[in-house]
């Protein structure tokens, strides 16, 4: 592989990344708004705190610093409590998730990362629409970018080429 081609497919991943974040971004928001309805009796930080752990635990990146690590292990029932009942509470994201966690998965994968465990965890709470196709990236980045827009979330465009579209998936 050339030098030009790593740096364009780097490039690309980077952009897939911030995708596969803003949709973090709005699952975090969706979450906050449910946990708010559903657990007015907890403080805002907790909510937050909550919000953030459900987040990582679906994406797969839990934060490692000591207070979340500790938040993480003393609610831990509560947070499998909430995310067993996202594909119910949240049916209008189940396509966005899918094809994030696709996508991240696929960048993992071209990064030498390989751990099928968030697919299989996320098909496990019923989350992942198993009939949708992988995206190209080009059609990521624009259900990115309508997601972006309809919560108010700023996405730099990103021009990929009809070569960079094809090439991470070979």
């Amino acid at each position: 592989m050339s030098e030009q081609h790593k740096e364009k497919q780097s490039k690309l991943i980077n952009a897939l990344r911030e995708g596969v974040a803003l949709v973090q971004m709005v699952f975090f928001k969706e979450i906050k708004g449910l946990l708010e309805k559903k657990h007015p009796d907890h403080e805002l930080s907790t909510q937050l705190m909550l919000a953030g752990a459900i987040t990582n635990e679906l994406f797969g990146t839990p934060n490692a610093e000591e207070k979340f690590v500790a938040f993480r292990r003393d609610k831990r029932e509560l947070i499998e409590e909430e995310m067993s009942g996202l594909a119910e509470n949240l049916p209008h994201l189940r396509n966005a998730l899918t094809d994030a966690l696709r996508v991240q998965t696929l960048c993992d994968n071209q990064e030498g990362v390989e751990d099928p465990g968030v697919l299989q965890a996320a098909e496990a709470l019923g989350l992942l629409a198993k009939d949708r196709n992988l995206p190209l990236p080009s059609a990521f980045m624009t259900l990115v970018r309508g997601l972006g827009e309809q919560y108010q979330l700023v996405v730099a465009p990103v021009q990929i080429s009809a070569e960079e579209d094809r090439s991470l998936l070979h």
